[in-house]
């Protein structure tokens, strides 16, 4: 039956009271201790004690502290067991106190108990009763003496002691001779009172010729109850006389020996001397005391005295040896020497590590000096071989603590970073003090769990990409990349659009961004002409909870293509005038035929609504009346006088200008030019009203003509009106650059100055004209071609003006 030692509080005053508190406090900071006896021999299953409530738990608490068994090795956790219901301690095998404690005084089994949630040691002791369950035992059965017959009564002979494995009062107690006339049995205490050993005591002299053999029975008995006994037979030889007896060179030899000692080496040799000749003086040596255990570790040769090793020796087992030689003559006589053999100890077992308690997962944000596992480092070596330094190998994120005894906690020492390193395995060594130092490891396996703490990061600093115009709603135009540092959810990213607007209308109407795969398309035909470029913000975001995201600017650049024909502002198109020409352009110049070669006569004015070489201009004449009279500027559209004008040449002459563009394919224009050829105002009248009556119609009565010559004059007075008030706003600067465009050119409004820039750097509206002209009731059409030449001509960066004369 097992029995719980608990500490109570006798009746003693107030100084017993703080001391007994003391205590507690003291045991309670050190480790929990609970301390149980039983006796040996109780089968499996017996009660050893209620370890759960002894420790303070209850039983509903036992599921979650989860109370297990520890120990420094298999061998004790095999004697006991704790159920896991009601935390009850459990004999787990038959104990036999002399198989685990050997000669022990006291024998107990301590063990360690680990409670988890939170995590405490506590430290449990079993005590192991005795009970008589060995009887007595000689080592030899039979003893044979040889006594001569002269020796005197009261003489002693040593017996072999007779060993029993049980302690206290069921151990070996006394010893009994059976009744005979010769002999009685004696014990004698030895030397250090530890052990008896008996001596057969002469009680009456022998007479060899009466009886030359004894036999004798000696008992010996323990004082169990019921007692014990073990018997030993010894015959007793009369001999004759022998004076002299053997004597050892020292009655006590002591020897040093290493553990680690090979078998069959010569420890020492017990050497003994007899005064004797013959066979009285032949000696003969033996084991006089020895343990069954040491009789498997030591031999003695009888010749030589020689004690050689048969066994391995082991310090942590037994560290000393206490053996007694006895030396024989050839009589009865014999001398008896103690030797001491001490075992010391080498560094002959390696420490080991036990991992108690260890996780195999931790979070890349766990709190600094969180525990991560366990250990337990023992080593069974003594002195400076068994102390044992534990170190963590590598630079990693994690040190090792002492937290009790040898147990030591390894517990995060820095920030982890799983981006940098997602799995650790944390190799413990421990080392002991000796030469050579025996070390061990221990590895740790612990993977770094995720959290959110890496935004996307996109591959460029900021994306460009170049789309050409006209393009086909839906086409790709580039593709951002945006990559996490995290894993799994929290690595998935997902792409988004910023908020914008884009000539009034929202962004997400012109491109659009596949959120998987960060494909950034074109949503619409975009125009070079309406948007040179789209700036826009891409937003990548991970999934995780709270997501983390990052931005990227994208410029998206429109490339221009030659898709807009030049468009020719003067001469105006013969649809301004009222002509009802459909795409054809049409104007009239004069040029009077004293003319020089390389005289100005008029300037075809064009625009290009593309950029670049798309809207790089060139001027050609494709046709003339008089080939060689004319010739057009390349790139300034100048149409000049090749030569002076002759005689002969007819004074209305008809030019064709071509306006082309530097695109792929070029696009062009046409422009038809009207110039006069008149030595005189008059003359220009003339051949202006006959043109005029060649176009109307046959039969339209001639006072027509009066009227509209008045309509003329009115026309041309509204006109220098008209001239006054526009050079009144140029000088107030109030005119804007859109104001170039003559109203019936709506459909260039917008077009950027520079556009309307040849290719000398020549402006083309900054070409004024200054032209004496006689007007007749036949020149409306030329009056009102000059209005259109001269208001297009007009900006707020000249104060050149369209000079008129009125005949």
């Amino acid at each position: 039956m097992a029995v719980r030692r608990r500490q109570r509080l006798g009746p003693g005053g107030g100084r017993a009271l703080l001391g007994a508190v003391l205590l507690c406090v003291w045991w309670r900071a050190a480790a929990e201790r609970v301390r149980y006896t039983i006796a040996e021999e109780l089968g499996r299953g017996s009660l050893v004690g209620p370890l759960a409530r002894d420790l303070g738990l209850s039983a509903d608490e036992l599921p979650a502290r989860k109370l297990q068994m520890a120990s420094a090795g298999k061998k004790q956790l095999k004697y006991f067991t704790v159920n896991e219901e009601n935390g009850n301690l459990y004999v787990n095998e038959r104990l036999d106190r002399e198989e685990m404690c050997g000669e022990s005084a006291t024998c107990s089994v301590s063990f360690e108990v680990l409670v988890h949630n939170p995590l405490s040691v506590f430290y449990v002791e079993v005590a192991i009763q005795d009970v008589n369950d060995n009887a007595p035992r000689f080592l030899q059965n039979k003893f044979q003496l040889e006594i001569n017959e002269l020796t005197s009564p009261g003489a002693r002979f040593y017996l072999g002691m007779a060993e029993d494995p049980d302690v206290g009062s069921n151990s070996l107690q006394g010893y009994e001779l059976e009744a005979n006339g010769h002999f009685t049995v004696e014990v004698k205490a030895s030397e250090d009172g530890s052990k008896s050993r008996p001596e057969l005591v002469l009680a009456k002299a022998l007479d060899r010729e009466e009886a030359a053999f004894h036999e004798l029975v000696l008992r010996a008995s323990d004082g169990g109850d019921p007692a014990r006994t073990g018997t030993a037979r010894i015959r007793v030889t009369v001999v004759d006389a022998n004076d002299n007896a053997p004597v050892f060179s020292q009655a006590e030899y002591t020897v040093h020996v290493p553990e680690d000692v090979a078998v069959g080496s010569t420890i020492l040799t017990a050497t003994a001397e007899d005064a004797d000749e013959g066979q009285n003086g032949q000696l003969k040596y033996s084991f006089h005391k020895i343990s069954y255990r040491d009789s498997k570790l030591f031999y003695l040769d009888s010749d030589t005295g020689e004690i050689t090793v048969r066994g391995e020796l082991d310090f942590e087992k037994i560290s000393s040896h206490e053996l007694e030689v006895q030396a024989h003559d050839g009589g009865e006589l014999f001398d008896t020497a103690k030797v001491i053999i001490t075992v010391t100890d080498v560094n002959d077992n390696v420490p080991k590590i036990s991992v108690r308690s260890a996780i195999n997962e931790i979070s890349e944000d766990t709190a600094l000096d969180t525990v991560v596992a366990l250990l337990h480092v023992q080593d069974r070596d003594s002195g400076a071989n068994g102390e044992v330094h534990c170190t963590i190998e590598g630079n990693i994120p994690f040190r090792l603590e002492k937290s009790l005894d040898d147990y030591y906690r390894v517990v995060t020492a820095r920030e982890l970073d799983r981006e940098q390193v997602s799995e650790y395995n944390v190799t413990v060594r421990a080392a002991d003090g000796g030469s050579p130092a025996l070390q061990s490891r221990a590895v740790l396996c612990l993977r770094v769990l995720d959290v959110n703490d890496n935004a996307p990061v996109f591959a460029e600093e900021r994306y460009s990409a170049r789309v050409a115009e006209n393009n086909a709603a839906g086409a790709l135009v580039l593709t951002v990349r945006a990559t996490d540092a995290d894993w799994g959810q929290n690595a998935r990213v997902r792409y988004r659009l910023g908020e914008g607007r884009v000539r009034g209308a929202p962004l997400s109407s012109y491109v659009s961004v596949q959120a998987e795969t960060g494909a950034l398309y074109a949503l619409r035909s975009l125009d070079y002409e309406q948007v040179r470029e789209l700036r826009l913000w891409v937003c990548a975001e991970d999934g995780g909870a709270p997501a983390l995201s990052s931005n990227v600017s994208v410029v998206v650049q429109i490339v221009d293509e030659n898709d807009n024909a030049p468009q020719v502002l003067y001469p105006a198109p013969a649809a301004a005038l009222g002509s009802g020409s459909g795409g054809a352009w049409s104007g009239v110049e004069l040029a009077p035929r004293w003319s020089e070669p390389g005289a100005l006569v008029a300037k075809v004015v064009a625009v290009d609504a593309d950029a670049g070489q798309n809207a790089w201009l060139s001027y050609e004449l494709a046709k003339a009346t008089e080939p060689g009279l004319f010739r057009v500027g390349l790139h300034s559209g100048e149409v000049r006088t090749a030569r002076s004008p002759l005689a002969r040449d007819a004074a209305r002459q008809s030019l064709v200008v071509v306006v082309k563009d530097h695109g792929r394919p070029a696009l062009s224009a046409t422009a038809t030019l009207s110039v006069v050829l008149a030595e005189s105002v008059a003359e220009l009248l003339a051949e202006l009203s006959s043109a005029t009556d060649e176009a109307a119609e046959p039969g339209e009565p001639a006072g027509s003509l009066t009227r509209w010559l008045v309509l003329a004059v009115a026309a041309v007075s509204c006109l220098f009106l008209a001239f006054l008030l526009l050079l009144l706003a140029l000088r107030l600067r109030r005119w804007h650059r859109q104001q170039l465009l003559p109203p019936a050119s709506g459909a260039l409004r917008g077009v950027p100055v520079s556009h309307f820039v040849g290719i000398d750097g020549v402006r083309a509206f900054l070409q004024s004209y200054s032209h004496d002209v006689s007007l007749t009731a036949d020149s409306l059409t030329s009056l009102r071609q000059c209005e259109v030449v001269c208001a297009a001509f007009l900006s707020k960066e000249t104060d050149r003006r369209c000079g008129f004369r009125v005949a």
